[in-house]
């Protein structure tokens, strides 16, 4: 009985489901080498070689890896309802991907090593028993659509994966949160890919044993700290090299136990390496290559543990950094490592190179790093500096409070901590010792010397500067050591529109909105506020807004303020300015269909922009910062590039036409660029199915960035150092005129040829040396991007890719620099999309020279930005601007800002439906009210 059952299940086993055999004739007809797979004519699938089926007949594995097989899947590929195993890898299979929509049976699936050319958006709906999926090597995918993202709902779609692998196929876009929150998920690769912005906070706790995201392609790349990785302590492999990752490796790594693996070369990290990454038991590998991490070289037992190209104290592993080495380096990880300081504070010997400090006899004597945007709090190891006599920290963001250590200091003389965030009580330092901590407004009155006896007269609880008797807070005295030896000259523009008639406490709060770390420097005895209205006599037509503080015992403010600094007993005055820039966020949120995803132009460091359009039909660019990069240094960028834009006009400058600041937005709104970065049309041109740029537009692009650039330098009302030009900041319009963008990191150029010292930023590749290695700039530094541009015009390389086969060509300004001057080899570097002919060559010779001379290793040897225009101008066609009368490009009036625009479009559309009212002022006096629609959410400059 028994045998004749079982013979009965065979023989059922052996008709094959007839919706089955339909697939699998579709699949070899749709291949062009069907015949490789070696099925024959009959019905009976389920015996066809590299075909399995179970006992009903229905098909349950498709073994076909490594045929050679070409073509494509049918579409009904998806009716294989029973199928659980698919190995399609290592063959040449192309076209679509159809949908696997619904197969809820498939558990192995190998797609990997193919061409396939697109996957739809559902592919993962319903795999919901999913335990391994690999499309790694798929490098088309959407390639034409500018890649694909992973659905963030393949948590819900496919909730026992186990083991994920999407290496090089096109993946672009953040990392799904979901990912982090599949409990089942134990390896994750998603190398070789365009993924950008963090690894995401659902990861915490994470039971991966091996993520891999390393080498992601682009300018962006995924970023931000490694905080999460730690709590991840299943992990055994963990590969993050090629990417921006930045901050220090985190204090508990060696909650990572199993860790074998970990690789972070060629990042961005920042610090001392923990001691903790040496406890790890079975660590075998590791690579922290081309960092910019100090202190000591960890003491890694493994033999594979390379870490060249970094800020080590020592040469070998296992080696102590000094003494005083060793607690700057504290002081640093504490103040939250500024990049200013990175790229000095390196090696072994403090007392030579390093910003902020000087030496006498060999011993630190000086620290002295005031307005440099410190962060974070003042590290008890400052009192390990025993010879340490002078401190300058004012005007910085430091929170906490003062170091008990510095009282131990006895050669300490001077301590100056004004203008920060710091809370008291301030330790007992000595008599002799002169301490200032005016304009730190949570600062608390100090404690009482029990020793000192004479009374105070003080009635302030608020203290702000002493030559220190304990217990005797002293009003600040009228020299350069008070909060007036901070001027700060450089006007911050106040994110709110401010009327004449408010009150003080209304202004403050106004203020306080948008003035984010840059607030009135005041000691916090009274504070008042001047509003002085716009006057046709200032040249910048702007509403100024005083902040004056008043730092006498008394406690009062009295006396006449002007529009630049104080008089009488003010001890700080501070300007800020308030243009017609302000626009209202939901006018932008309607351009934008509110941020619609399909109006994405581009994303970077600072957030997303968007294409938008107003009422009129006028075309906008709005850059939204992102919450997540909502910090100090972005909040400098964000107000420094409106403070620039609104009084720097030039043709080829992108204008801005306003800014919006409502609760945590922060926008941007720029002229439109129809033709978007260059950077795209340069080396993704194939990508976005864009024609090669020609020569002769080449040459007009270097002309306008050299014309935009010489402007910035020299021929403006002020002279400016721009410090991130790269071709991703050249912008090109609808007849590829350019012009330069994002001058977030713009910085005051001096007098002549000299340098100042600034905190580290830009893009690696643009750098000039000089820059890179002491942190001074100068216009100079500007030519030396500019020359790595033109660099990039001729050969359609990118300024730094690691992933170029030939080493000697991944740093384009080094490698050029070589061959420039060899007609045979620079032929050779010539981007291929262009059309050579003799003459093109004569011309393409010329600019390698200039770019040669703009990278010359000293600033000295470069030429001014007018020598470039000068070379130029006679190689390029004359141009000219369709009118001579005024700037109409795109239908916008660059020098009005933009209420005054939505003025005008009111006159020329007439009442509106809703009747409201809009009224402006210029400095010629007041405009009539206008029926406003769209515009009643504009409000001009002093609110009337």
């Amino acid at each position: 009985m028994r045998l004749l059952l079982l013979f009965s299940l065979l023989a059922g086993a052996a008709a094959t489901n007839p919706g089955d055999l339909a697939v699998l004739r579709d699949l070899r007809k749709s291949l062009t080498n069907g015949d490789v797979l070696g099925w024959p004519d009959d019905d009976d699938a389920c015996a066809w070689p590299h075909v399995s089926c179970d006992q009903l007949g229905r098909v349950d594995n498709l073994d076909l890896k490594g045929l050679d097989l070409a073509g494509k899947l049918p579409p009904s590929f998806p009716n294989l309802g029973a199928l659980k195993g698919l190995s399609l890898q290592n063959n040449r299979l192309s076209g679509p991907l159809p949908s696997f929509r619904g197969m809820a049976t498939l558990e192995h699936v190998y797609l990997n090593d193919n061409a396939f050319d697109s996957i739809p958006p559902d592919f993962f709906h319903g795999l919901s028993g999913l335990l391994f999926f690999s499309l790694r090597n798929n490098k088309f995918l959407n390639a034409s659509s500018g890649g694909w993202t992973l659905s963030d709902d393949i948590a819900a779609s496919s909730p026992q994966l186990q083991f994920l692998q999407l290496d090089n196929c096109s993946l672009v876009g953040a990392i799904p949160d979901s990912l982090g929150k599949m409990s089942s998920l134990q390896n994750l690769t998603l190398t070789y890919n365009s993924l950008v912005g963090p690894i995401p906070s659902s990861f915490n706790g994470s039971a991966l044993q091996n993520l891999e995201l390393n080498n992601q392609q682009g300018e962006t790349k995924l970023s931000g700290p490694l905080d999460v990785v730690a709590t991840m302590t299943s992990l055994q492999t963990l590969w993050l090299h090629g990417n921006q990752f930045s901050g220090p490796i985190p204090d508990d790594i060696a909650a990572c136990a199993a860790l074998a693996t970990l690789r972070l070369s060629n990042n961005m990290l920042v610090g001392l390496v923990p001691p903790g990454l040496a406890a790890i038991p079975h660590l075998t590998e590791v690579w922290l290559d081309n960092n910019k991490f100090l202190g000591p070289v960890p003491a890694l037992k493994t033999a594979n543990f390379t870490f060249s190209g970094n800020g080590f104290c020592a040469d070998k592993s296992g080696v102590a950094c000094s003494p005083e080495v060793t607690a700057l380096l504290q002081f640093l990880a504490q103040v939250e490592y500024p990049a200013t300081l990175l790229s000095t504070w390196t090696g072994n010997n403090p007392c030579s190179t390093w910003l902020g400090v000087t030496c006498n006899d060999g011993h630190v004597t000086l620290l002295n790093l005031p307005d440099l945007g410190l962060n974070g709090t003042i590290s008890q190891s400052l009192g390990n500096l025993t010879n340490l006599s002078n401190v300058k920290l004012k005007g910085n963001h430091l929170t906490g409070r003062v170091p008990d250590s510095l009282t131990k200091l006895a050669s300490l003389k001077e301590l100056d901590l004004s203008m920060n965030d710091l809370s008291g009580p301030l330790p007992h330092f000595s008599r002799t010792v002169k301490v200032n901590v005016a304009g730190n407004l949570n600062f608390n009155n100090p404690a009482p010397d029990p020793d000192t006896t004479t009374p105070s007269n003080d009635a302030s609880p608020h203290p702000a500067t002493t030559p220190n008797t304990p217990g005797h807070p002293v009003s600040p005295p009228a020299t350069p050591e008070t909060g007036t030896e901070k001027k700060h000259s450089s006007a911050v523009v106040l994110a709110t529109t401010i009327p004449v008639a408010l009150s003080v406490v209304a202004l403050i709060s106004v203020g306080a909105v948008f003035l984010c770390r840059e607030r009135a420097p005041k000691p916090p005895h009274t504070a008042s506020v001047v509003v002085h209205p716009r006057d046709s006599s200032d040249p910048d037509n702007l509403a100024k807004i005083v902040v004056v503080t008043n730092g006498s015992n008394s406690g009062t403010s009295q006396g006449n303020t002007n529009s630049g600094g104080s008089s009488g007993v003010f001890a700080d005055v501070q300007m800020y300015e308030a243009p017609n820039f302000r626009i209202a966020v939901q006018v932008l949120r309607g351009a934008t269909k509110n941020f619609a995803q399909e109006n994405v132009l581009g994303r970077g460091g600072f957030g997303v922009v968007y294409k938008g359009e107003l009422h009129d039909g006028t075309m906008i660019a709005v850059k939204r910062m992102e919450s997540a990069v909502v910090s100090n240094k972005a909040l400098d960028e964000f107000q420094a590039e409106i403070a620039v834009l609104t009084k720097v006009r030039h043709r080829n400058l992108v204008s801005i036409l306003g800014y919006s600041t409502e609760g945590i937005e922060r926008l941007l709104v720029y002229e439109y660029m129809p033709n978007g970065a260059l950077s795209k049309h340069l080396f993704h041109w194939k990508q976005y199915e864009l024609e090669p740029l020609s020569w002769k537009k080449r040459l007009n692009i270097a002309l306008d960035v050299a014309r935009g650039m010489e402007y910035l330098h020299n021929l403006g009302h002020q002279r400016f150092i721009h410090r991130d030009l790269k071709s991703a900041n050249i912008l090109l319009g609808d007849d590829f005129r350019a012009k330069v963008a994002d001058f977030g990191l713009m910085r005051d150029a001096p007098d002549g040829n000299l340098s100042v010292a600034t905190r580290l930023a830009g893009t690696f590749g643009y750098l000039a040396p000089e820059y890179a290695v002491t942190g001074k700039i100068s216009t100079k530094s500007d030519v030396f991007s500019f020359g790595v541009v033109l660099m990039e015009l001729i050969t359609g390389m990118t300024a730094i890719d690691e992933n170029r086969v030939e080493e000697e060509t991944r740093y384009l300004a080094s490698w050029f620099c070589v061959i420039g001057k060899d007609q045979d080899k620079l032929r050779a570097a010539i981007d291929p999309a262009l059309e050579l002919t003799d003459e093109t060559f004569e011309s393409i010779c010329v600019i390698a020279e200039l770019a040669g001379h703009c990278t010359a290793r000293e600033p000295s040897q470069r030429p001014e930005m007018e020598h470039a225009v000068n070379l130029l101008v006679p190689m390029v066609e004359k141009w000219r601007p369709l009118s001579d009368d005024a700037e109409d490009y795109l239908g916008i009036d660059l020098h009005l800002p933009l209420l005054q625009m939505v003025k005008s479009w009111q006159d020329a559309e007439g009442s509106l439906a809703d009747g409201s009212i809009l009224s402006l002022e210029d400095s010629k006096g007041s405009i009539p009210a206008r029926p406003a629609g769209f515009a009643e959410s504009f409000t001009s400059a002093d609110g009337r």
